[in-house]
């Protein structure tokens, strides 16, 4: 599906001062100082409020089940890798349902983004704790406050050596169209796990929250140092802001996968004989 209506005159439906908006302007503005061609960029989101994001972006789109954003990205790109494509949910959706679909991507490394709006907190379903809650985050249905380890899905993306690994924080939509920018444009699995307040149901981690507990990383850090950039993944009570890890180059999926060996052509515009699979099956097991 593409978007071909005026975005520019359309209610967005989010709550007002959601952390949202300023991601949403970042990364409209990421893809056009990056020249991305609407007409070659697929978007790809699950379910909950930051998988909306795909409805106000100029762009071909598709919205998946719960949880569910990574699959079809990755078969997009598989399909047609001329393509640019990015896989958006948030925290819940990407780490909560999705989670085995997080790591493996991760394990497979196709060249899409995978941006993860990370507000602590369930937004679209009124404001259960999500796999990124604090301890003690207190909620309607954690009324005794939470009790589980939070997720860390930079650690684990630095564990599992993911291509590209970046935080962003909403709060500073400059900083985080840039480290956008970078996202887009790598070659390979790219995460960026961006801070954002849920201004609704998350009245702890708010803007101002998450603007005294995180700073950026200097000129100094090397992102290629998988060992330093797992001690800054786990660095106790701070959030590091930044690309926090790089791989050494590596294949990637669209480049492993056998289609693509012997005819660089892609898939989507190759022609096929019509057959009868049930009945070449068949024949196959006589």
């Amino acid at each position: 599906m593409a978007n071909n209506f005026d975005l520019d005159n359309i209610d967005i439906a989010w709550c007002p001062g959601c952390g949202n908006f300023p991601i949403h302007k970042a990364l409209k503005a990421a893809l056009s100082e990056l020249n991305i061609d609407p007409l070659r960029l697929v978007m790809v989101s699950g379910i909950g409020q930051a998988a909306k994001i795909p409805h106000y972006i100029k762009a071909h789109f598709f919205n998946g089940l719960h949880g569910r954003a990574l699959p079809p990205a990755t078969a997009v790109k598989a399909a047609n890798p001329s393509l640019t494509v990015i896989a958006e949910s948030g925290e819940g959706d990407t780490y909560g349902e999705g989670g085995n679909h997080f790591i493996h991507t991760i394990r497979r490394n196709p060249d899409i983004t995978n941006i993860v709006h990370n507000n602590m907190v369930y937004g679209l379903t009124k404001g259960q704790a999500s796999p990124t809650s604090q301890a003690g985050f207190h909620t309607p249905v954690q009324v005794s406050g939470v009790f589980e380890e939070p997720f860390n899905p930079v650690a684990v993306a630095v564990s599992l050596n993911a291509s590209f690994v970046a935080r962003a924080f909403a709060g500073d939509m400059d900083q985080t169209k840039e480290i956008l920018k970078k996202a887009v444009a790598h070659k390979g699995y790219a995460l960026v796990d961006i801070l954002q307040p849920c201004v609704s149901f998350n009245k702890v981690n708010t803007f101002q929250w998450f603007k005294e507990r995180s700073y950026y990383l200097d000129s100094n850090y090397d992102p290629s140092d998988r060992v330093e950039a797992f001690k800054k993944a786990i660095e106790p009570d701070k959030f590091p802001l930044g690309v926090i890890y790089k791989s050494a180059p590596k294949p990637t999926f669209e480049e492993n996968v056998t289609a693509y060996k012997k005819d660089a052509v892609p898939i989507v515009f190759r022609k096929t004989a019509r057959t009868n699979l049930l009945e070449e099956l068949l024949n196959s097991m006589r």
